[in-house]
């Protein structure tokens, strides 16, 4: 019987562990074949990349220095002793300047920012300053900055008054959103729209678009009071009484009893109250009772 000589189990090992090797090494040699033939294909030589990689490389690891500092407060420590060497120079706040307070007391601005006196400049929160400006009731816009080496510049944009609100104890300076500005006298308060009524103040913007509608009229309303919170009576400096509807038809019959007006000079004439609460009727009351003639809102006579 003729024996088969078998290759020992280590030869074959060995044989296919040799032909990874070359598989890879070819391998290896296509992929920087390819990256070398890449890198060439770029403007840059081999130093240039040399030095972009090792740019990289330290860009990496200030990046993780400045993670482990952060965790450790150091630059909270640094900003404090440049703050600090700041001040020693010189920097640090010793003036204050404000622009474009007109009717506001100036000097509540100057109480929100004492606070930053003697100050090193770095350590000013502009933004913190600002909005404690903000809460000043004339305030409706404010502007921090840093005028070095010394001044701190405070720019002021005022609410522009509008009204008077007449409360149960007093009367009350506000703008066209209704933002109560300063108290006032009765005396000051000659002249100005007088705004009344329970839950009158939340409806100072619906108001100011109401008398929109009829500018011609607005120099000669000297007040209005809000009704039942749902409509509004106006009052003209000659006395007169107009009842206008509520919601949506009051600007329109606003429109109409402005044209009215212009036929019939109503304003300054006989009636002492005109209703206009009726659609296309206007109902006059004249001092003996009700006026003679009635007026439709197309301006005949009834």
């Amino acid at each position: 019987m003729a024996k088969v000589k078998r290759k020992p189990t280590g030869v074959r090992r060995s044989a296919a562990a040799q032909n990874r090797s070359q598989k890879a090494r070819a391998a290896k040699r296509h992929t920087s074949g390819l990256l070398d033939r890449a890198m060439s294909a770029l403007p840059f030589t081999e130093e240039q990349w040399h030095k972009f990689f090792l740019f990289v490389i330290i860009a990496a690891g200030v990046g993780i220095a400045w993670t482990i500092a952060s965790y450790a407060g150091v630059p909270e420590l640094a900003r404090t002793e440049l703050a600090k060497s700041a001040s020693r120079s010189g920097f640090e706040v010793s003036r204050v300047r404000v622009a474009g307070v007109e009717r506001m007391n100036e000097q509540l601005v100057y109480e929100r920012v004492l606070a930053e006196r003697d100050r090193p400049m770095p350590l000013i929160e502009l933004e913190e300053v600002r909005e404690r400006l903000l809460e000043l009731p004339w305030v409706a816009d404010a502007r921090v900055s840093r005028q070095l080496p010394d001044t701190l510049k405070i720019d002021i944009v005022e609410r522009a008054p509008h009204a008077v609100l007449k409360k149960p104890d007093r009367l009350v300076l506000i703008d066209r959103e209704g933002n109560a500005l300063e108290p006032i006298s009765a005396e000051n308060a000659e002249g100005k729209l007088l705004i009344e009524g329970p839950g009158a103040a939340r409806q100072v913007e619906e108001l100011g678009r109401l008398l929109d509608a009829a500018p011609a009229l607005k120099p000669q309303i000297a007040s209005a009071e809000w009704v039942g919170n749902r409509r509004w009576n106006l009052t003209f400096k000659t006395g007169q009484l107009l009842a206008l509807p509520e919601g949506d038809l009051g600007p329109p019959a606003l429109v109409k009893f402005a044209q009215l007006d212009g036929m019939h000079r109503l304003i300054g004439g006989k009636p002492i109250a005109i209703d206009m609460r009726v659609p296309d009727r206007a109902y006059l009351r004249c001092e003996e009772g009700p006026c003679p003639k009635q007026m439709a809102l197309n301006g005949r006579g009834e």
